[in-house]
């Protein structure tokens, strides 16, 4: 399957990075300050947004007074210091990147994340130097449940889609790759578990750590 790929685009948050206990830590407190209960489906409801997209979704939906900017600046402001010292790679994922770098294979990164914190997050975990090009939904007019951000990420690349290999956790991104026509290879993050099922069926593989697809390229 990774024979012939010339381009891998990778998720960040809970594909590359053991991140998304943060996120859930963050939504549960920045509500709380506000004495507003965590809604049972907020997870479903924001997990394919861009990051600017959901601070929008917050404040619609819990009358939040504070501006986009300031929304997110907070959230910032509450990740950073659980990124930078906190957040650790999923096992294996740096010597999968060596491989691929090592075979000529051209990496990307598409996220959701904010500019501040991937920069943090990557550098913290030496692996900022390997990827070519770094794209987020920010960049594009639609959320990870749409092709957009990997067909910029491909583009930016210079590799056509159908030549391009996306590893993604959470089931509304791995159909916006797939509406993209690249190759998606699904990773386990104990966040999408609810998900597993689907993820499984609708990726072309599924692993549960890189170390399986180290003999694969």
């Amino acid at each position: 399957m990774l024979k012939n790929i010339k381009g891998a685009i990778f998720d960040m948050d809970g594909t590359l990075i053991d991140s998304m206990w943060v996120w859930s830590k963050i939504d549960e407190e920045y509500l709380r300050k506000r004495n507003i209960q965590l809604p049972n489906n907020l997870k479903q409801d924001i997990e394919h947004m861009s990051f600017s997209e959901v601070a929008q979704y917050f404040k619609d939906r819990f009358n939040i007074t504070d501006s986009i900017e300031e929304i997110q600046n907070e959230w910032n402001e509450m990740a950073l210091y659980q990124y930078a010292h906190k957040v650790d790679l999923k096992p294996g994922a740096k010597e999968f990147l060596t491989l691929l770098k090592s075979r000529g294979i051209k990496l990307a990164l598409a996220t959701s994340n904010s500019k501040p914190l991937i920069e943090i997050a990557l550098k913290k975990n030496d692996i900022y130097h390997f990827f070519d090009s770094i794209t987020t939904t920010d960049e594009v007019l639609r959320g990870k449940d749409f092709p957009d951000v990997y067909l910029l990420a491909a583009k930016k690349l210079s590799i056509n889609a159908n030549d391009c290999v996306v590893f993604e956790d959470i089931l509304p991104a791995i159909k916006g790759a797939k509406a993209a026509g690249m190759t998606v290879i699904g990773v386990h993050d104990t966040y999408s578990d609810y998900q597993k099922d689907d993820i499984i069926n609708l990726s072309d593989m599924y692993i549960y750590k890189y170390l399986d697809l180290i003999e694969a390229v």
